[in-house]
């Protein structure tokens, strides 16, 4: 059995204003209607012998996670919450020990395919083939992993240097998919020197860091290197095992951090004390540059991990003037360029070679070639408490949604969806009152000792220091606006006695 891992932890700072701490890239809809993390999820599609899925995020938006798995009809075998991050090996650590506590009578049997949640993969023919190729090494108690044919000198990725070519352990790839063409498109136009590695494996002969250009060129022109997916396939108990010689005390960690871990709601929360003393280390540094079991097996199959918006422009559909173009953008004489409208109106003249993005909160100018440096923006933004770096004007909670409007000094106006059947916490404020008026849906309140129903265009108001609830007992959204009035206003001043999503 192929047990899909996600992980599904990163921030994707490069893609600020889109992508915040608390919205990162996987959750976002950026190439399609579906987010990242679900078409990482979907891709499976049609897989032998691939199970439901275990995903490991960040704990402050599992809600979004599971609400997305939801809308595409998949429940996950377990969501596993990270208190801290700790790169992806402590992450693939914790997901192997669950898959083994999950089928513990099929232990050997358990193969992992390890996915990050924020790739672009457009031929899902050949990434279908790769993994069913990658299985059978894997069964061979193999590390694998799936290093990217190299398209150009590309500076934002480390490179894997293959090491002697794999002919005798595996079946042809024809003999486990007839429909597998030799003559695929993708594999059109590479480096001649790339041309036979197609449906190969190799050793792992080094990993290596992101390069200059000029080491760039010299690891394509060879035809020895490839891209370094960070994607991954073996078996749980090997991987553990492996883990067990070269991180003897991460995998410990780990192990406590699940045993002392608990199930709360849809969800499994690893042990915060147990898993912070974990070292944060990737999964290259602490197994595969170490063991002698790696398996390399180049992949053509139209990959980018959209790091950036340089990336972005890269992938997309471009017009005449080779401009990717999204929302409400209006142009006059630019070429090169990616524009993004979520919200208003973007009006361009005279510009080449430019990102603009524009949120309801944040509106982002940079050249294509400095795009990497966003981060620096984001980091400046941290530095000085501005929450436009951690989380959207709209925060998505687990009963639904709440959008700013207006804010001032003593005042806040805010635009409240609430799911049917859904319920905020039972609460009060010390420094804040509240007046609700119900926009569309029923709405019942709870305030005080009264229990009230609201319907359209009705409204009431809630004192400082009333204990009250918000409730949607119908089958439509509940849609209401709220106006705050005190001295303080922030989301802190929030003291919970009753809640169903246990914050």
């Amino acid at each position: 059995m192929i047990i899909p891992l996600i992980l599904a932890g990163g921030s994707g700072t490069r893609l600020w204003p889109l992508s915040r701490e608390l919205f990162p890239k996987q959750l976002l809809n950026l190439t399609n209607d579906n987010s990242m993390l679900q078409n990482t999820i979907l891709r499976l599609n049609g897989l032998e012998q691939i199970s439901s899925p275990i995903i490991v995020c960040n704990e402050e938006y599992r809600f979004m996670v599971a609400e997305q798995l939801r809308a595409i009809n998949i429940k996950p075998l377990s969501i596993i919450l990270e208190p801290v991050g700790k790169n992806t090996a402590p992450a693939i650590a914790v997901g192997a020990v669950k898959a083994l506590e999950l089928f513990g009578d099929n232990q050997d049997e358990l193969v992992l395919l390890i996915l990050p949640a924020d790739h672009v993969i457009n031929n899902i023919k050949n990434f279908h083939d790769a993994v069913m190729l990658g299985s059978q090494f894997a069964n061979q108690n193999k590390l694998i992993t799936f290093g990217i044919i190299p398209e150009a000198p590309e500076t934002g990725y480390g490179y894997i240097k293959k090491g002697k070519e794999l002919k005798e352990s595996a079946k042809p790839l024809k003999e486990i998919n007839g429909q597998y063409s030799q003559d695929n498109q993708d594999f059109k136009n590479l480096n001649h020197k790339y041309e036979n590695c197609k449906n190969c494996a190799y050793t792992i002969e080094k990993f290596v860091e992101k390069p200059d250009l000029n080491r760039a060129k010299e690891y394509v022109d060879s035809g020895q290197y490839f891209w370094n997916s960070g994607m991954f396939m073996f078996k749980a108990s090997q991987f553990l095992e492996d883990l067990d010689i070269y991180e003897p005390d991460m995998l410990k960690v780990c192990r406590e951090s699940l045993k002392n871990g608990r199930d709360d709601l849809d969800f499994f929360r690893l042990d915060k004390s147990s898993f912070e003393k974990s070292r944060a280390e990737s999964i290259d540094y602490a197994v595969m540059e170490k063991t002698d079991k790696g398996v390399i097996i180049p992949i053509s199959v139209g990959w980018n991990d959209l790091g950036s918006w340089e990336a972005l422009w890269q992938t997309g559909i471009k017009d005449e003037n080779h401009n990717v173009v999204k929302g409400d953008v209006l142009l006059s004489d630019v070429k090169n360029s990616y524009l993004y409208a979520q919200n208003r109106l973007i009006a361009a003249v005279g510009l080449e070679g430019h990102v603009i993005v524009e949120t309801k909160d944040a509106v982002l100018v940079a050249p294509r070639d400095q795009v990497q440096d966003v981060k620096k923006l984001v980091a400046q933004l941290k530095n000085s408490g501005r929450g436009e770096a951690v989380f959207h004007s709209k925060i998505f909670r687990p009963w639904g949604s709440y959008e700013t409007i207006d804010i001032e000094k003593r005042f806040q106006v805010k635009r409240i969806t609430v799911k049917p059947g859904a319920k905020l916490s039972l609460q009060k404020h010390y420094h804040r009152a509240e007046h609700w008026t119900v926009v569309s849906g029923t709405a019942i309140v709870t305030k005080g000792e009264q229990e009230i129903m609201l319907t359209e265009n009705e409204s009431t108001y809630i004192p400082t220091g009333t204990v009250h609830r918000l409730a949607n007992p119908g089958k439509i959204p509940l849609e209401l606006i709220e106006v705050q009035s005190g001295s303080y206003l922030g989301e802190d001043d929030i003291v919970r006695l009753d809640d169903l999503y246990g914050r």
